[in-house]
């Protein structure tokens, strides 16, 4: 399993400056994190470490490598279940990220359904949320399908946080180019069980978001759907990462994945924690 680094870590700093760090820590491989249509004031002034989804994806590789770093998946996480609009994170947004990524030779671009802020939104019934995701996906996969990259949808709102929704919403969307992130600590928040869904859907994760959660947490299960960040170390949660981990062995995962853990001791407290699950035999 090949670890990266989620590229938001030191606050108010610009992308080089994360991906610096990333690479001081150690790290081979980072996500293209937060992104946008159009130019940023924060970019401008370097304070904020967000890369345009107009620009060339080319410079974005080469600041990558400059600092020893591979892409190892693009971040794409949209609101599909408010109505579109010009200033939402949605269709047309994914299906630039999906070309940029396709551009530079990164394979998997990862989103999700989000929660959504309306009205609107909330009276869906599931069904017809579920239907919005598939119309606000269909033209995106169809990009992703051509260019030879792949759609991961994670664990990050009520529909995907729930497994019989994501079966539904594979089956729906009928779409070789649609697989699953699986965020532990965004599905165990939710209401779902992370052993189980690697269980149900193994062949189906083509990525990993690290998590864990604390104790204090377990009272909100099923009331917050997703997290930006973790802020303890892994193993130090009540998630069962160790658990999460073989499962994932078992169901022959072995490709990228992401911490997604603030804080410098807790970043190379979890990395140590993965490696040390690696090294034990298999059960």
């Amino acid at each position: 399993m090949k670890i990266g680094c989620f590229a938001l870590n030191t606050p108010f700093t610009p992308l080089d400056t994360q991906l610096r760090q990333i690479a001081e820590w150690g790290f081979r491989y980072a996500d293209v994190t937060d992104n946008s249509d159009g130019a940023c004031l924060g970019v401008e002034f370097g304070f904020t470490a967000l890369a345009s989804l107009d620009g060339n994806p080319h410079d974005l590789k080469r600041l990558f490598a400059e600092h020893g770093l591979e892409i190892s998946a693009w971040c794409a996480h949209a609101n599909l279940l408010d109505p579109s609009a010009p200033w939402r994170y949605g269709t047309a947004q994914i299906l630039k990220a999906v070309k940029s990524a396709a551009a530079i030779g990164v394979r998997h671009i990862i989103t999700t359904e989000g929660e959504p802020t309306t009205g609107f939104g909330h009276q869906l019934t599931d069904a017809e949320a579920i239907f919005l995701v598939r119309e606000k996906l269909h033209e995106p996969l169809r990009a992703a399908a051509d260019s030879g990259t792949k759609l991961l949808i994670e664990p990050h709102g009520r529909l995907t946080d729930n497994a019989d929704h994501v079966e539904r919403i594979l089956h729906e969307c009928d779409s070789a180019a649609l697989g699953l992130n699986l965020d532990t600590g965004n599905l165990w928040l939710g209401g779902g069980d992370p052993v189980e869904f690697v269980k149900r859907f193994g062949p189906k994760i083509e990525h990993v978001h690290w998590k864990d959660m604390p104790a204090e947490m377990a009272t909100k299960r099923g009331q917050i759907f997703g997290c930006g960040m973790a802020t303890i170390p892994l193993g130090a949660g009540v998630i069962g990462i160790g658990e999460i981990f073989s499962e994932l062995k078992k169901a022959g995962f072995a490709g990228h994945s992401t911490l997604e853990i603030a804080g410098e001791d807790a970043v190379l407290k979890s990395r140590d924690f993965l490696d040390g699950l690696e090294s034990q035999p298999s059960a």
